[in-house]
């Protein structure tokens, strides 16, 4: 999978008022499945959001997953590790977050962070990369086997939109507090990070292929992320617990 090979805008065919309008559609799909998925507490959603700075991680939870049931969904942003978690194996501090049965659980980043930000940074040798590859497709197995869905989504932002939402952290008030002076750090190795990914895809899709989302526009990244997770959850065999 080579970024370069996918548009990050919507087709030109992409008419932005029925999709929006589809994407309704599917988000009542979503909840209504999400009930029984809650309920039949046989199977659990985890779902993936990666992406550079500013692709819209946020925004994509806000549009997509509010509306549900907060009994069982959760959400769970991966920052920097903490000295504790350092002290730990890398997939401690994610294994702690994983979705029960029944449950949905949105990943803001993941631990996917820690084969990314590593290897472009250089703090870790190709060798310990490719071990983590490895530990990762295990630790996916095993959710698996116990009942996980995995959905893993790329957002793909262009370098124009994406430094035009960051610049829009330091003008406007109200996302002032989305501002991080480290996010500018990573602009000049930006294509160390789309490769990075790329080695991501290539290595890590055994258990759950990954969906790369085209992220320019708001509507349209919300509507490909709805329509995957309402698809997927269609596709679960869900059904509503008996009395006995």
């Amino acid at each position: 999978m080579k970024l370069a090979d996918y548009s990050p805008a919507p087709p030109d065919e992409a008419d932005k008022s029925k999709i929006k309008e589809e994407t309704e559609h599917l988000l009542q799909t979503i909840q209504e499945r999400q009930k029984m998925l809650y309920a039949q507490g046989k199977y659990s959603l985890l779902v993936i959001l990666q992406g550079l700075d500013a692709a819209g991680k946020d925004g994509a939870i806000n549009d997509v997953f509010s509306g549900l049931n907060l009994l069982g969904i959760g959400v769970t942003a991966f920052k920097a590790p903490s000295e504790l978690e350092k002290s730990y194996d890398f997939l401690w501090r994610v294994h702690r977050e994983v979705p029960a049965r029944g449950m949905i659980r949105v990943f803001n980043r993941s631990h996917y962070e820690d084969v990314l930000v590593p290897k472009v940074e250089q703090w870790v040798d190709e060798e310990t990369v490719t071990r983590r590859y490895a530990h990762i497709n295990h630790f996916e197995q095993l959710l698996a086997d116990h009942g996980t869905v995995l959905l893993k989504f790329y957002l793909h932002k262009s370098q124009e939109e994406q430094l035009k939402d960051l610049t829009e952290r330091v003008t406007n008030p109200q996302k002032y507090w989305k501002h991080n002076d480290g996010d500018w750090q990573i602009i000049p190795k930006r294509d160390l990070y789309l490769d990075a990914y790329e080695q991501i895809f290539a290595h890590c899709s055994e258990v759950a292929p990954w969906h790369i989302v085209p992220a320019n526009k708001n509507w349209y990244k919300s509507y490909c992320i709805a329509k995957q997770v309402a698809a997927t959850l269609e596709a679960l065999p869900l059904a509503w617990p008996s009395l006995g």
